[in-house]
């Protein structure tokens, strides 16, 4: 009877370690490969873009082509194949959530087979994407409801942008905000001639963030992590004067709107937005009239140029005669923004 009791006690004691940790844990791995957690075992973790290429390949940020390029995810490697090679791993929902968009026609997007779901944490929508899937699980289709951990798909290799070779099979795992409600509407009138198969999921319309430095900050031990302040702790690339109000991001994302009583005795012109290097807004001030430096739709006030010249990839802003502006890509960024 004791040892009944100890055991009971141990696993009572167990269960609420377990409660604790998930506790401070909004995510949790896509995968069941948690190699990111081990010293050393990068190579076990992250598939890099060919096998003379470093892990970092696979990472978040500027880490293809020199730098010059943006990786908006992670390459999660695949821990288990069947007879003829191919991965076998089921992908796992991050987080609890609902389904946004499921495409289940591979040639049709460099993501492959893909998968996006909207989470809500901390008063943030956040939504997390899983790519070059061989397989959507059973049910897994826009408006369902899944609870973290449920294997929505399996792992695979498809893509239109290259051949994924059978031993870097992997899952492209992004963290990402969505930029505007009105995105297909933007890209018939911006992009006339090409071809948008995913409506408002178009990639284009989804801003990454740090996924991996997300799960990293989860491990267990650390202070309890926080989504909000995570976003709100952003290192800045630059901020921006928008003459806009009332576009979507806005009351999506209330939580990152910073109170300013002048623009709320004055009424609201505008609103100054500071970006990260990947073009996350995450800190938006209203402006009045009078706070307002052009007459300008976009207006670029400030860029931190030691942020610049560290990530490069972001392609958000540049400088010619020694004069800041914003690049092509950044410029249309910042109208689909607002549009």
């Amino acid at each position: 009877m004791s040892f009944l009791i100890v055991r009971r006690a141990l696993l009572l004691t167990l269960f609420f370690l377990a409660e604790t940790i998930f506790a401070q844990s909004p995510f949790q791995f896509p995968t069941a490969n948690h190699a990111l957690f081990q010293s050393g075992s990068e190579l076990k973790f992250f598939a890099p873009t060919a096998p003379e290429k470093p892990w970092t390949s696979g990472s978040f940020g500027c880490v293809r082509n020199n730098g010059t390029r943006l990786h908006e995810g992670l390459d999660i490697l695949h821990l288990h194949t069947d007879r003829r090679g191919e991965p076998t791993d089921p992908i796992l929902a991050t987080a609890d959530g609902m389904v946004a968009y499921a495409s289940d026609k591979p040639g049709l997007s460099n993501y492959g087979r893909y998968i996006v779901i909207q989470h809500e944490i901390e008063g943030i929508q956040i939504y997390s994407l899983y790519a070059h899937l061989s397989a959507i699980a059973p049910g897994i289709a826009t408006g369902h409801n899944v609870k973290a951990g449920e294997p929505i798909a399996t792992m695979g290799r498809t893509s239109t942008a290259e051949t994924i070779a059978k031993d870097r099979a992997h899952v492209h795992f992004e963290l990402n905000l969505f930029m505007n409600d009105r995105f297909a509407a933007w890209f018939r009138q911006n992009k006339p001639g090409e071809r948008n198969d995913h409506g408002n999921w178009n990639g284009h319309n989804l801003l990454g963030l740090n996924t991996c430095d997300i799960l990293m900050a989860e491990r267990p031990g650390l202070k309890k992590f926080s989504l909000l302040d995570f976003i709100r702790s952003q290192p800045e690339l630059c901020r921006v004067q928008v003459r806009a109000n009332g576009f979507p991001f806005l009351k999506r994302y209330a939580a990152l709107v910073q109170k300013n009583p002048l623009a709320e005795k004055q009424g609201i012109a505008g609103y100054e937005l500071t970006l990260n290097y990947t073009g996350v807004p995450f800190a938006i001030v209203p402006r009045a009239e009078s706070e307002l430096k052009s007459p300008s739709k976009i207006f670029l006030l400030s860029v931190n140029e030691a942020i610049q010249r560290a990530n490069p990839c972001g392609k958000i802003v540049i400088q010619r005669g020694g004069r800041w502006q914003f690049t092509e890509n950044g410029r249309q960024d910042m109208e689909l923004l607002v549009y």
